[in-house]
């Protein structure tokens, strides 16, 4: 019988499951993994990043554009601490992610050894599963655990850590072996009970004036189609989330848009007043979405809704019907109850037409000043004009996300936004951009973040140079963490403190970096700069001096109102 050490059965392990990407960086304790990662035939291609946190946020977009769970590693210590922001944002997203972090030998434990934590417990409250390989044999079958948990029912985030001894020791070669079926996400999909579906449908049929409310799990699941059609079939309007983006062509005339107190605005908040029922499809019905729960109100709107995870229906709203199941499942059995029903009509178009007319009235009149600084309507539109259809845009959760969630028209279903709503950290876009870019090599990815942002993660500018990335980088430059001071001039009387910073030349940065950038003062020139950002054929940076956030109309209802 064939005995590998514990890190040649990683590699193998992790190439047998399909991974092609893994993003990380080098420690002492990862040296075994490391020499077994160069000395093997495998398919895996190692991204070498700046940082563990950056390796984990590359990860989570690579998992969100490509179905597959992203993996990434780093050592020991201050590795675990730093990986472990991205862990937490995938697990609260949804996002199939494994975090590896190599560690101490097991007999060195309670020795005050260098960069000793206890990774099991650190990770526990933060992850779907936690596991540490105590002894190489393990090894394997806890592998084969975390590519399980990561991908079957609710997706989420999976660690392991392997102690620098048991990467050494001695693993049988026939344990070596993976289940395809946790190769990509959703695995082992949930069909819904037939009853519950069969009440959630007499519930839509009741109602007169319906909505679905879509998150992240409608394009999780693949199921866009099939909630388009029963839109279809019931003339319901369609209102996502943030991380719901896609679920629907925001050109269909039953297309609403983003609601919620972030990305949504006042026209897109009446539309859900106007309902008498909510359909909450792969939805938390979150503190966003519902604007702290205001709208709609609970007990004061019938509610159905389907998710995969029990435990989040009926968590925050009354339930008159809940369907636990697959969100392409479930919608596709509604329709199917749902067969003898003619085509409804609601007048349903007629009233979303009239709505976005008001909604984009203002936003036009912003989108063509001439203001300097520059305002950012004026940025969404020129990008919508520049952009192809299946562009992906990765948004930090400042500046840029409510802005371009609102007004930015996705014209394909499917994956094409991407924004970190669990946590809402700065230092995203610029490394989740490189996994993106990764996972989805033919769509042009831009990835668009405020100057507080970028210089959290600017190291990882090398890392785009030194793969060539053809990927467009924006940067809104106003100087300030923007969304903190707008929050202390609405809601504090204007007191600002300790939210300002010099300005950087961002252009600057990128060009010692090796890319080429450009600096954008005049909205005149936003098109033709853009234009010519995207034809270049690596990377590039396009920094642009917006208006500061807390003296624009950013679609904020707290703001706004």
């Amino acid at each position: 019988m064939n005995r590998l050490s514990g890190a040649e059965a990683l590699v193998r392990m992790l190439d047998l499951y399909g991974v092609r990407h893994l993003f990380g960086l080098c420690g002492d304790t990862s040296l075994p993994f490391y020499d077994a990662l160069a000395r093997l035939e495998h398919g895996i291609h190692h991204i070498l990043t700046r940082d563990e946190r950056h390796a984990a946020y590359m990860a989570d977009a690579y998992a969100r554009v490509t179905g597959r769970p992203g993996v990434c590693e780093g050592p020991s210590g201050g590795g675990a601490t730093y990986i472990l922001p991205g862990v937490v944002e995938a697990n609260e997203s949804s996002v199939p992610v494994l975090a590896l972090n190599t560690d101490i030998s097991v007999g060195a434990r309670g020795r005050y050894a260098l960069t000793e934590l206890d990774q099991r417990t650190l990770f526990r409250p933060l992850t779907k599963w936690n596991g540490v390989v105590e002894r190489a044999e393990m090894l394997p079958a806890l592998l084969r655990r975390a590519f399980r948990e990561m991908t079957t029912g609710r997706p989420g985030a999976a660690h392991l850590a392997l102690p620098f001894d048991v990467q050494k020791a001695p693993v049988e070669d026939d344990e070596i072996w993976a289940d395809a079926r946790h190769e990509r996400c959703p695995a082992c999909r949930t069909a819904p009970d037939a009853a519950a579906v069969e009440e959630a449908a007499r519930a839509l049929l009741s109602a007169e004036r319906p909505l679905a409310i879509c998150g992240g799990g409608v394009v999780s699941s693949g199921a866009e189609a099939a909630l388009l059609a029963l839109a279809e079939r019931l003339d319901m309007p369609v209102a996502t989330s943030i991380s719901g983006q896609g679920a629907i062509p925001e050109t269909h005339p039953l297309s609403v848009g983003v609601v919620g107190s972030n990305g949504g605005t006042l026209e897109t908040r009446a539309s859900v007043e106007a309902a008498d029922l909510v359909l909450f499809v792969g939805c938390r019905a979150g503190s966003v979405t519902t604007e702290r729960w205001r709208h709609p109100v609970p007990g004061e709107v019938r509610v159905v809704h389907i998710d995969v995870d029990p435990a989040v229906i009926g968590a925050n709203y009354p339930t008159e019907a809940a369907v636990v199941g697959d969100a392409r499942l479930t919608l596709e059995a509604l329709l199917e109850a749902l067969a003898d029903l003619p085509p409804q009509d609601r007048k349903s178009r007629v009233e979303i037409a009239a709505m976005r007319a008001r909604k984009f009235a203002g936003f036009r009149e912003r989108a063509t000043s001439s203001e300097r600084p520059i305002r950012p309507e004026r940025v969404v539109a020129a990008l919508q004009t520049v952009l192809p259809e299946d562009a992906v845009l990765i948004c930090d959760p400042g500046t840029p996300c409510p802005y371009f969630s609102a007004y930015y028209v996705q014209r394909r279903s499917g994956r094409h936004f991407i924004s970190n709503r669990a946590h809402g950290a700065l230092g995203y876009a610029l490394p989740a951009t490189v996994g993106a870019a990764i996972g989805r090599p033919d769509a042009r990815c831009v990835g668009i973040m405020g100057d507080g942002s970028f210089a959290m993660a600017c190291g990882e500018l090398e890392t785009i140079r030194r793969l060539e990335l053809p990927v467009t980088l924006i940067v809104l430059a106003n100087g300030s963490f923007g969304w903190i001071k707008a929050g202390q001039k609405t809601g504090f009387g204007g007191r600002y403190h300790a939210v300002d910073f010099s300005r950087s030349d961002h252009a600057a940065i990128a060009r010692a970096f090796g890319l080429c950038a450009f600096r954008i003062e005049d909205p005149a020139a936003l098109d033709g700069t853009l234009r010519t950002a995207l034809a270049h054929d690596g990377p590039t940076l396009v920094e642009i001096l917006t208006q500061p956030l807390e003296e624009a109309r950013a679609p904020v209802s707290e703001w706004i109102a």
